[in-house]
């Protein structure tokens, strides 16, 4: 009898649930539930609805428990940075979204108080204005912090409240840019110098480790971080689609093979990623961070990944693409919008990581405001979305290539993104690499592994 184990994965924009297991040698698995998610806003913040979340985790769960019966574990990994501040047992609402402004005002102080430059030589972390560093010292400021028992990154809040065990994982918590690149541990001295409540931050917990139960099914840390557990499900990927005798497939529309049961020197991989979702994490993997000023001025960022160092950059990804389509042409297909965009003739493009582009009120008037001459159709302003993001593709592993001292021949994408054909074909012209598009899900992948296999001392 084959076990069965549940990677709960969920994105800004939306959660699913798949279920895994092993047969003939492979991993197979099926999508069993999926639900949406956004941002709402509440007093004129961006913040997150965490009862909804919880709400579909547990249908999700129920819904793999009523189709495959006992399960062998189960784990959830979700984006990075935003957390659920705790008091006692209780939550303190809101839960912030990282797209809320609300950080604006501190940073010149954390800054004040450990200048940028030392904070990135201690953290490896790169410099966003949404960081949990920030957050947190903002929390503090409002007086949100004061009889705070904890804080709990969003996976660690949902398993929480699934098992009533509070545990804080270390990929999640290399988003927050206060865990130390060196010992890779909270930084309790940093944490001294901001000011923040010292008990807040106890030892990590790695990737792998068994926290509890909920409906009798063993809950589990998987690399809690989205992208760190889409690196994991990469290489594995790559190999089912350079050998589809091993398969691959489309989850969630039927049963699929997709990761071989052997195991893979992850650390050693000369493997150049883009996780293309919400956002393009776009990195490698290195075996410790880099945190000189070269990689501090081209602003990567160093987190955790299982064994390995993540050297990445965020950039402002499919974002862009939605709230164009959102305001545009909401109920005009993806494959119409490609296809206009194709025929397009539009030259422009715009900084895709500028501040303008992150939360704007108009996504059309942060394009209007950042180009010269202003797109004349739907498929000129989604030409130059696409077009911006492949450049800024290419800048990106220009940098990379340069701080690391290594070039790479191919370019793998997952994620959503790695669906769009035209996309890919314009990243590939102005990369100069070999792109692999694998729309599959990688991050779910990643969860299943870490569950099969095991990690902990990592």
């Amino acid at each position: 009898m084959a076990k069965h184990y549940l990677a709960v994965d969920i994105g800004a924009s939306s959660g699913r649930h798949i279920v895994g297991w092993r047969e003939d040698g492979q991993v197979k698995t099926k999508e069993v539930y999926r639900f949406p998610n956004g941002v709402k806003e509440e007093n004129g913040h961006l913040t997150w609805d965490v009862d909804a979340l919880l709400a579909h985790v547990k249908e999700g769960i129920r819904r793999a428990l009523d189709e495959f019966g006992p399960l062998e574990s189960l784990s959830i990994d979700t984006w990075g940075v935003d957390y659920v501040l705790l008091r006692g047992d209780g939550e303190v609402r809101p839960c912030y979204a990282y797209r809320d402004g609300r950080t604006e005002a501190v940073i010149p102080a954390v800054h004040e108080k450990v200048p940028f430059d030392e904070l990135y030589s201690r953290t490896g972390c790169q410099f966003q204005p949404f960081n949990t560093i920030y957050q947190l010292c903002d929390d503090l400021q409002r007086g949100r912090l004061e009889g705070a028992a904890d804080f709990l990154m969003a996976p660690e809040y949902l398993m929480w409240k699934l098992t009533g065990v509070k545990a804080k994982e270390y990929t999640n918590a290399t988003t927050t840019g206060l865990v130390s690149a060196q010992t890779r541990e909270f930084d309790l001295e940093l944490v001294r110098k901001l000011g923040l409540p010292e008990k807040l931050f106890p030892k990590l917990s790695r990737p792998g480790t068994a926290i509890g139960e909920y409906e009798g099914v063993k809950v589990v840390l998987c690399a809690t971080h989205d992208t760190a557990s889409a690196v994991e499900g990469i290489l594995a990927v790559a190999d089912a689609a350079v050998s589809p005798a091993r398969g691959a497939g489309r989850l969630g529309r039927s049963v699929a093979p997709a990761l071989p049961t052997r195991s893979f020197d992850l650390a050693g991989a000369p493997l150049l990623y883009i996780s293309s979702g919400t956002w393009s994490l776009l990195g490698v993997k290195t075996p410790k961070p880099l945190t000189d000023p070269k990689s501090m001025a081209a602003n990567y960022s160093n987190e955790g990944g299982v064994g390995y160092n993540r050297y990445q950059k965020n950039i402002m990804g499919m974002w862009i693409v939605n709230r164009l389509r959102d305001e545009l042409c909401p109920d005009k297909p993806f494959p119409e919008i490609v296809q206009e965009a194709e025929s397009s003739t539009f030259s422009g493009t715009v900084d895709a990581n500028a501040p303008a582009f992150l939360a704007p009120e108009s996504m059309k008037a942060a394009f209007d405001g950042a180009l010269s001459v202003r797109p004349e159709s739907v498929g000129d302003y989604f030409r130059c979305a696409y077009r911006s993001l492949a450049v800024s593709y290419r800048d990106a592993i220009r940098e990379l290539e340069e701080n690391t001292g290594k070039t790479y021949e191919r370019l793998y994408i997952v994620g959503g993104g790695a669906k769009n054909a035209f996309l890919n074909k314009l990243t590939e012209e102005a990369t100069g690499k070999k792109v692999v598009a694998l729309p599959i899900e990688a991050t779910a992948l990643g969860n299943l592994k870490i569950q099969m296999e095991g990690v902990v001392s990592c």
